[in-house]
């Protein structure tokens, strides 16, 4: 995750929500922001999430199955200590 620089510099945090499916292959598809921050943010959420490696598919009675999963992605800024 690399927070956006213009956003750092505007004071823009909080938690974005993705919501994504694992295909009974175990790949991620379908990513799409469902509670949004700022579009600068959104957008690097998206990105890390389409980003990440396969996962195991989900199982259904010994089948697979697409599985739907929503995540918080927050974006923190940390208070600087000036002297």
């Amino acid at each position: 995750l690399k927070y956006p620089s213009l956003a750092k510099d505007v004071g823009i945090s909080g938690i974005v929500y993705i919501s994504f499916v694992i295909n009974e292959k175990g790949n991620i598809e379908n990513v799409r922001v469902i509670k949004s921050v700022h579009e600068l943010l959104d957008r690097e959420a998206k990105r890390v999430v389409e980003e990440m490696p396969s996962w195991k598919p989900g199982k259904q009675r010994g089948k697979t199955v697409k599985v739907e999963f929503n995540i918080p992605i927050k974006f923190t800024l940390l208070k600087e200590n000036k002297k």
